[in-house]
Formats: C-alpha cells, sequence, structure tokens
C-alpha cells in the first residue's frame, strides 16, 4: 500500500468513505455482490472519480480474510487527525451546543469503534483522544464504527489536562462519568456545552483528570448485578440521556 494510506472493509463502511469525499485510490469488489443496492452506488461512483475498480470471484486478502469484510475492501487516505482547538469556534460559529466525548487509555478497538459509532448517531461534535495509550484508527477501529469515523471530527491531542481547560474557558461543563461516585447521572442538565470524560475499564478515569472536571456521574445498576458496565454501552447511555433532554424537555 502507499505510504499514509489505510486499508477498509465491509459495505457501509467503504459506502461511507464514498459520501465522506475522502480520497479511495482502489476498489476491490467481489463479483457476486454486485446486486446489492449500495455496490451498485459504489460502481457508479468509481466510474465515474476514475477510482481504480477491481471486480473479482473471491476475494483472497490474508489480511482481511478472517474478517467480516462482505466482499469489499478499498485503499483510502489516511484518517486525518484534528486539533480541538480548531473544531470548538466552529461548533459555536454553528449555533450548535457543544457536546464532546474525551476518551482516557481506551486502547481496545472495538470499544472505540463503537463509541464512534454511537458519537456519530447522537450528534457529538468531536472525540478527544490522547496521544499516549491510546486506540490506533486502523481497519478493525473503522469497521466496527460501521462508517461512523467519516462523519465525526478525532482530535489527537498531547495534554489533556490542557485540553480539560481549555474546554472550561469556552464555558463547556466537562464531567466523568464513573462509577466511583455517588451522583446518578440523571440528576444533572446537559443542555448546556458538555464534555463526558470515559476511562479504560482496567484503570478508569485518571485522578489528575477528575480532579479538572466539573461534575462526576454515574449510570444506576441494580443492586447485587456487575459492578460496572462496558465503557462503549456507559458511553451510549449517557449520550442519549443527553439526547433526551436536548430534543424532548427543550
Amino acid at each position: 500500500m502507499k505510504k499514509n494510506t489505510i486499508m477498509i472493509y465491509g459495505i457501509n463502511t467503504l459506502y461511507e468513505a464514498i459520501k465522506s469525499k475522502i480520497k479511495i485510490y482502489k476498489i476491490y469488489l467481489n463479483k457476486k455482490n454486485n446486486k446489492n443496492n449500495k455496490i451498485k452506488k459504489i460502481i457508479k461512483y468509481s466510474k465515474k472519480n476514475n477510482i481504480s475498480l477491481n471486480e473479482i470471484i473471491n476475494l483472497n486478502f490474508k489480511k482481511i480474510e478472517k474478517k467480516n469484510h462482505q466482499g469489499v475492501f478499498a485503499i483510502i487516505d489516511h484518517i486525518q487527525l484534528l486539533k480541538i482547538e480548531n473544531i470548538i469556534p466552529m461548533i459555536y460559529n454553528s449555533g450548535k451546543i457543544p457536546l464532546l466525548i474525551i476518551l482516557d487509555s481506551i486502547t481496545d478497538v472495538r470499544n472505540f469503534g463503537s463509541i464512534v459509532r454511537t458519537s456519530a448517531c447522537t450528534g457529538v461534535d468531536a472525540i478527544i483522544i490522547a496521544t499516549k495509550n491510546s486506540v490506533t484508527i486502523n481497519s478493525d477501529s473503522i469497521k466496527t464504527s460501521s462508517g461512523g469515523i467519516f462523519k465525526i471530527p478525532i482530535c489527537k491531542e498531547k495534554n489533556i489536562i490542557k485540553i480539560i481547560r481549555y474546554l472550561k474557558s469556552f464555558g463547556i461543563q466537562v464531567i466523568a462519568v464513573t462509577e466511583k461516585t455517588d451522583n446518578i447521572c440523571y440528576k444533572f442538565n446537559y443542555k448546556n456545552p458538555t464534555a463526558f470524560i470515559l476511562g479504560s475499564e482496567q484503570k478508569g478515569i485518571s485522578k489528575k483528570y477528575l480532579s479538572l472536571c466539573n461534575n462526576t456521574v454515574k449510570l444506576p445498576l441494580i443492586k447485587n448485578s456487575l459492578t460496572s458496565l462496558n465503557v462503549s454501552v456507559a458511553c451510549g447511555a449517557i449520550l442519549y440521556e443527553t439526547i433526551r433532554q436536548r430534543l424532548i424537555e427543550s
């Protein structure tokens, strides 16, 4: 593959990549899939934009042979990682109420992909990850996001403490979602500009980040149940509570 390119696989993933207008270098399709409506659109797009299209009977490609590629993979330009300082003014200028996610030491590609997918569905404006101890943006995380990664800015930042302070200076409340608190999440107001921070299931949220947060909240668990939720599930639950407040109660 060319330098600074990435391989993606799966019909929805490629379809969302096309809609995002990211640079696509090559597309490989299983001929048996050419009756699928999205595949037809992919073929039409590739021909219109002079993208190298390879229709083959069997996709024998070692890197994805055990993955759910659905007979489709492509070589695209790398995912551009942004800076949150460039995103916040744009959000306010558009008239939106900022809604952000900060991920602390989330390294599992499936959790990350699920968080991205849910964030794209709930109108999150950006996801912030750290330069160190964070997930790699690769084929698997893109596939797990079901193409959601093409719809939402991913910001990679060296100093998360600095970023938390920066967000607060713009009137954005930073709320830690953690089981290590007595504050039930439904008692708080998320209609205001909000950034949720979530930590890994192994270590949780770093104390240095917790000390800077405006509040800490947790999702209620039934007595004698498991002690914590999967981080992507917790992210989905808090985001949909935010949407409920902003859309239904507004």
